[in-house]
């Protein structure tokens, strides 16, 4: 473990013991590195690293906070993080396996506890892909969006979280799809009525399997098109 490594693990220990709870403001640079032992240079290299990863925020000229700790804060990074495997084809296909697994699960919670406004929201943006088929950007915006509004019903901020960062990655896969065939959109609809009756009956059981056989339909267009040579970022895969 490197040095800024055990600065960092210092601080984590101070914030996991309740020393600093969230919301809290840490002490000044000098005072802080004298309490944990470190050099100043340590300190504020593990307070600019844990401010990265979201557990601290620096407000210029205020000081340096121990953020709210929730997991939609210290998980937003997450969908920065796969980005950057955009051009990988194997990594975008692990992402939507992951997908697979988690989504009609989610769906199927959601059914158990989805409110009426939840679900005239949820009703809301699939009567908006409706009316945007003809616009893709728009419409697989309103994809998400259904799909946000489906998992935020569970009221898990961490589900909701972590699938967030994978259904984010695999957004310009779901333009390129729509692009690729304009029988998608038709499709795309007819699944997310599915899901919307099942969610609207409040039968879990019935909402898992519409949110399982749209997801399947999306991962098996994507595998074929990355097995027929195309590549995920959407340019022409390069032979050889």
């Amino acid at each position: 473990m490197s040095l800024t490594d055990k600065a960092i693990e210092r601080i984590r220990e101070l914030i996991r013991t309740g020393a600093l709870p969230p919301g809290s403001k840490l002490p000044p640079e000098p005072e802080l590195a004298a309490q944990l032992g470190l050099s100043r240079n340590l300190a504020r290299e593990a307070v600019k690293a844990l401010a990265v990863a979201r557990v601290l925020e620096v407000k210029r000229g205020d000081g340096t906070y121990v953020t709210s700790l929730q997991a939609s804060v210290l998980l937003e990074g997450l969908g920065g993080a796969v980005e950057l495997l955009q051009a990988d084809a194997g990594a975008l296909l692990d992402l939507i396996e992951v997908r697979r697994l988690l989504e009609p699960v989610a769906t199927g919670l959601a059914a158990t506890r989805i409110t009426d406004e939840q679900l005239a929201e949820v009703k809301h943006h699939l009567d908006a892909m409706r009316q945007a088929r003809d616009d893709v950007e728009l419409f697989n915006a309103h994809d998400a969006a259904f799909h946000h509004a489906v998992v935020a019903a569970t009221g898990n901020e961490s589900l909701l979280a972590l699938l967030e960062g994978v259904s984010g990655r695999t957004l310009p896969a779901r333009i390129l799809r729509g692009r690729g065939d304009a029988r998608v959109a038709a499709r795309t609809v007819t699944e997310h009525e599915a899901i919307f009756e099942a969610l609207a009956g409040r039968d879990a059981s019935l909402s898992q399997a519409a949110a399982l056989l749209h997801v399947s339909s999306t991962e098996r267009w994507l595998r074929e098109h990355i097995e027929s040579g195309g590549s995920p970022s959407g340019n022409p895969a390069k032979s050889g």
